[in-house]
């Protein structure tokens, strides 16, 4: 049986938009889901004392070092455990959101998911989906368009430095129901929503066959 590996960054709880394409993405899944919840329990940012753990032989660390390792031990387990990846990573603020990078600088370490002295990761060519809902338009030619440090950021990440096949998905002018402002952008928003869900469910299927066989 295949194992799905589900970050989830959104703090907006059950309005999330990002979180709703990545639940459709997850009823056609077939295989079992590791699931994590940044947004309702997040990881705590890295510290000197993971950092000084990392560079220490395990045989000699202190009660400290080995406290401060222990989740990154759990973390690392899920990441590399998995056959695949869906990342709920919504847009705040132009960037991705706090929890989700906290949760990178945890498993992103040297020796351990990135080898060394090899060049390529443990999870190099890996399938990964990622969600990233955004309030406003980002795409081509939107004038916000060189705005959008998301998803720059994670195909360096997450493509070139964890060798993953990443998949974006990437819903649209979220804000236009609940902004006046944007009232006009709302047919916009529905066509983009509907697109991603779609994208979603094929993305989810495809997958699935592709690992099952």
């Amino acid at each position: 049986m295949t194992t799905l590996l589900h970050i989830d960054s959104s703090a907006a709880g059950p309005e999330s938009v990002s979180r709703s394409v990545a639940d459709l993405f997850r009823a056609q899944w077939h295989g079992d889901v590791v699931y994590r919840d940044l947004g309702a329990e997040p990881v705590p940012p890295i510290t000197s004392a993971h950092v000084i753990a990392r560079r220490t032989d395990p045989s000699e660390l202190s009660v400290e070092l080995k406290h401060a390792t222990a989740l990154q031990d759990r973390l690392i387990a899920e990441f590399l455990g998995a056959d695949a990846y869906l990342f709920t990573v919504p847009m705040y603020n132009y960037s991705v959101p706090a929890s989700f990078k906290a949760w990178i600088d945890q498993i992103v370490v040297l020796g351990r998911t990135l080898p060394y002295p090899e060049t390529s990761a443990l999870t190099a060519g890996r399938r990964a989906v990622v969600v990233s809902a955004r309030g406003g338009g980002y795409g081509s030619g939107a004038p916000n368009h060189d705005k959008d440090f998301v998803l720059p950021w994670l195909r360096l990440i997450l493509g070139e430095t964890l060798g993953l096949d990443v998949r974006f998905i990437t819903p649209e002018l979220t804000l236009a129901p609940t902004v006046p402002a944007m009232e006009s952008l709302i047919p916009l928003y529905e066509d983009s929503l509907a697109a991603a869900q779609d994208r979603a469910r094929q993305e989810a299927q495809v997958l699935s066959a592709e690992l099952a066989a």
